[in-house]
C-alpha cells in the first residue's frame, strides 16, 4: 500500500526557527563534547578505544565502491536490519552500519560478518557530521525506524545522498509530540525519498507529519532469524536444570523484577524446584537485581560471575550479553519484559519462533499490531499485574496443552504477518539497480 502526503522539494529554500536554532545550538556545544564524553565513559556509555568516533573520526579506510549506510539507534533496530543486510552483501555490496549504544556494537561484532563495518554515529553537531560524511561518503542512506537526528538528516540531504527510511515506527505517544512541532518534523521527513512503514497506522501518522511517499512493508522484525545459541553452554544448562519447571523473563526493566520475584514466590509454592531465569535489558544491572533477590529471601544466581543454577537457586539471573538465544531454548515459557511498566514492550518473535509460550503486561506499545494480533489468536497471554501474571504463568506451568495449543497459534500469526524482508527489498530495488550499474561501469 502507498501513500502520498504531497510532494515537498528535497532542499527547502529555509528551514524551521526550531531547526535553525538546534544547528546553531548544536555547533555552539562542540566544546563542551569532551565533558560529555567523559560523564559517559564513566558511565560505561562510551567504548573508550573508540570515542573518536563521536566526533566523526574513524580509524577505519572506506572501502572501494558503492557503500549502504544503515543506521539504528540500538540492538532491537540493528537485529531487524540483519536479514537486509545479508541480502545486500549477497549483492557484493559494502555496508556500514551505525549505532549509539555499546551493547549494540558488542551484538554487531558477535552476530554480524566481520565485512559489515560498524561506527558509532556521530554527535548530532554539523562539525561532526561533515567529517563523518566527508569519510565515508555514502551511497545510500537507510535510517531505521524513528532515529531521526536532524543534522544528520539535513546534512546528508545537502549532498544530494538518496535516503530512505526502512521499518518506520511512529508510536502513538510519540505521534502528538511531533504533530506540536510539525513543521520540525515534516521538514525531516520531507528530506527523504521513501518512507517503509511498518503498518497502515504509521504510514497515516508519517503521512499527516509530512512524509511525501510512504509504502507500506510491515516490520523487519518479524522476520528475524532465530538468534543463535552455544549448543555446549546449552547442554550445560540444560544438564543442571533437568527436572525443573523453568519461566524465562526476558529484557526485563526496573520495576518488574520485584514483581516476578513475588511471582516466583507465589508460584513456587505449587511447582516445587521452579526456577525463574531473569534476563534483564541492561546486563550491568546484574548485581542489582541480585540483591532484590537475596532481599526477598530467594537465592540467585549470577551468570556475570560465571554461576550456573545448582538445587537450591531460586532465581538466576543472567546478566550477560548475547545470550538470549540461549534462554529461549531451555525454557518453555517465556514472559516479555517492558511490558509490566511503561516502557512499549519488547519483541516477542525470536522466543515465537524457539518454542516459547508468550505471556505480556498491558505495555505493549512498542509492538501493539503484533501483539493485538497474538492475544486475539491465543498465542500470547496479557497479565496486567502480579495476580494475573502468577495465573497466566501458573495455567502454562500446569499444563502443557495449553503451552502448546498457543505457541501453534503465535507461529501462525509470525507466519502471517511476516514477509517484510521482500517487501523492504522490492522497494528498494531502483536504489539497489543503480548503484549495481556503479559498480558494473567501474568494474568496465
Amino acid at each position: 500500500m502507498q501513500r502520498s502526503g504531497g510532494r515537498r522539494p528535497r532542499l527547502a529554500s529555509s528551514l524551521p526557527m526550531t531547526l535553525r536554532v538546534y544547528r546553531k545550538l548544536s555547533s555552539a556545544m562542540v566544546p563542551l563534547a569532551p565533558a560529555l564524553i567523559k560523564r559517559r565513559l564513566k558511565l560505561g556509555k562510551e567504548d573508550p578505544e573508540r570515542v573518536g568516533e563521536r566526533r566523526g573520526v574513524s580509524a577505519d579506510t572506506r572501502p572501494q565502491g558503492p557503500l549502504v549506510w544503515i543506521h539504528g539507534a540500538s540492538v532491537g533496530e540493528v537485529l531487524a536490519a540483519a536479514g537486509l543486510i545479508e541480502r545486500l552483501r549477497a549483492l557484493n555490496l559494502r555496508i556500514l552500519l551505525t549505532s549509539g549504544t555499546v551493547t549494540s556494537a558488542a551484538i554487531v561484532a558477535k552476530r554480524f560478518p566481520p565485512d559489515v563495518i560498524h561506527q558509532y554515529v556521530p554527535y548530532d553537531s554539523p562539525r561532526y557530521v561533515t567529517r563523518f560524511l566527508d569519510h565515508w561518503h555514502p551511497s545510500l542512506a537507510l535510517f531505521i525506524e524513528s532515529d531521526l537526528w536532524p543534522n544528520l538528516i539535513l546534512s546528508s540531504a545537502a549532498r544530494r545522498l538518496p535516503m530512505v527510511l526502512i521499518n518506520g515506527r511512529m508510536s502513538q505517544r510519540s505521534f502528538p509530540r511531533w504533530r506540536r512541532v510539525s513543521n520540525t518534523i515534516g521538514a525531516l521527513l520531507g528530506r527523504f525519498d521513501i518512507c517503509l512503514a511498518q503498518s497502515n497506522t504509521d504510514a497515516e501518522r508519517f503521512v499527516a507529519l509530512g512524509s511525501h511517499n510512504v509504502v507500506v512493508t510491515g516490520n523487519l522484525k518479524l522476520d528475524v532469524a532465530a538468534p543463535p545459541a552455544d549448543p555446549a553452554k546449552l547442554e550445560r544448562l540444560m544438564s543442571v536444570t533437568r527436572g525443573r519447571a523453568i519461566v524465562v523473563a526476558a529484557s526485563t526493566h526496573p520495576g518488574e523484577e520485584e514483581i516476578l520475584i513475588e511471582a516466583h514466590k507465589s508460584l513456587a509454592g505449587f511447582f516445587p524446584g521452579l526456577l525463574t531465569v531473569i534476563v534483564p535489558r541492561h546486563a550491568a544491572r546484574g548485581e542489582a537485581v541480585a540483591r532484590l533477590v537475596t532481599e526477598a529471601g530467594l537465592r540467585p544466581g549470577l551468570r556475570s560471575h560465571e554461576d550456573l543454577p545448582v538445587a537450591t537457586t531460586d532465581i538466576y539471573v543472567a546478566d550477560t550479553m548475547g545470550e538470549l538465544g540461549l534462554f529461549y531454548r531451555l525454557a518453555p515459557i517465556v514472559f516479555m519484559g517492558g511490558s509490566l511498566v511503561a516502557h512499549g514492550g519488547q519483541n516477542p518473535i525470536e522466543a515465537i519462533k524457539l518454542g516459547a509460550a508468550i505471556v505480556h503486561g498491558p505495555h505493549v506499545f512498542n509492538f501493539t499490531d503484533v501483539y493485538e494480533a497474538l492475544d486475539r489468536a491465543g498465542g500470547a497471554r496479557r497479565a496486567d499485574d502480579r495476580e494475573a501474571l502468577v495465573k497466566q504463568l501458573g495455567q502454562f506451568l500446569a499444563d502443557s496443552t495449553a503451552r502448546d495449543t498457543s505457541l501453534a497459534a503465535s507461529e501462525r500469526v509470525v507466519e502471517q504477518l511476516g514477509g517484510a524482508l521482500e517487501r523492504t527489498v522490492t522497494a528498494l530495488e531502483p536504489y539497489l539497480l543503480q548503484l549495481r550499474l556503479e559498480m558494473g561501469a567501474a568494474n568496465a
